[in-house]
């Protein structure tokens, strides 16, 4: 009874841990809905795309004097920002990304319009969308469930540690195990199905495959008042006067 009930505490850690992965995980959409002339628009906005083919933005209106454009180009690049309408098509507005090569991204904004006014979905921040190639579900499913496994038998293995007297050696070799045959025999399959390569971390760093933030200032800027969160100022030699302390002490 008691090693079941680990297992369910082990098993609700693990489902946690991936539901909250996947809802901040790069890939996952952006959601959210706007009020314009008394017409609540919701929206889904996707950061992950197939290649096989265009990406297409469609946004529900109950107006018809609501309209609107998408602006979009190449992610990290010079290229000009090219204006692609909304079309309207009964009660939908469409448009359409052009599809990129595996790991191909497009920066993106949506823009609706009303007579005299231009609401941005989101704002001042523009949207990356990172094209890949469909991986076979005879991969990703193995792989998915493998990795799952994982996390739930490391997760297993640390709260058997926590127990006194406890030997978590087996549970360790099974996550172990687990690890290796999701992440380095199914993980550079899927790897090469979405992106043509088995491999591209260290030292084969891709940066159009490594994951980043997806949704960046416009500038891609960052401000002087940002820089000092991160890195908070100290005045000059105080940690050399500490030091000096701490030594005089102990002398």
């Amino acid at each position: 009874m008691r090693q079941s009930l680990i297992w369910i505490v082990a098993l609700i850690i693990t489902l946690g841990a991936a539901i909250y992965q996947r809802l901040t995980g790069p890939t996952y959409p952006i959601r959210g809905s706007v009020e314009i002339n008394n017409c609540q628009i919701r929206y889904k906005l996707l950061r992950s795309h197939d290649t096989t083919g265009d990406y297409q933005i469609r946004l529900k209106t109950c107006s018809p004097e609501i309209s609107g454009y998408v602006l979009y180009k190449r992610y990290k690049t010079n290229d000009p920002w090219t204006k692609a309408p909304l079309v309207s098509n009964n009660e939908f507005l469409t448009a359409s990304l052009p599809v990129q090569p595996a790991a191909g991204k497009i920066a993106y904004r949506v823009i609706l319009t009303t007579p005299g006014k231009e609401t941005s979905l989101t704002g001042e921040k523009v949207i990356v969308l990172r094209f890949k190639g469909p991986v076979p579900s005879i991969i990703m499913i193995p792989h998915i469930i493998i990795m799952f496994l994982a996390m739930l038998f490391s997760t297993r293995a640390g709260l058997e540690a926590l127990r006194p007297k406890s030997n978590p050696r087996r549970l360790a070799l099974w996550t172990l195990g687990l690890l290796v045959l999701g992440g380095l025999v199914f993980g550079p399959l899927v790897q090469y199905y979405a992106f043509g390569a088995f491999w591209t971390g260290f030292p084969y760093t891709n940066k159009n495959i490594k994951s980043k933030p997806s949704v960046e200032p416009q500038n891609g800027e960052i401000n002087a008042r940002e820089a000092k969160s991160f890195f908070p100022s100290r005045k000059k030699g105080a940690g050399c006067r500490g030091a000096k302390v701490w030594k005089r002490k102990r002398g």
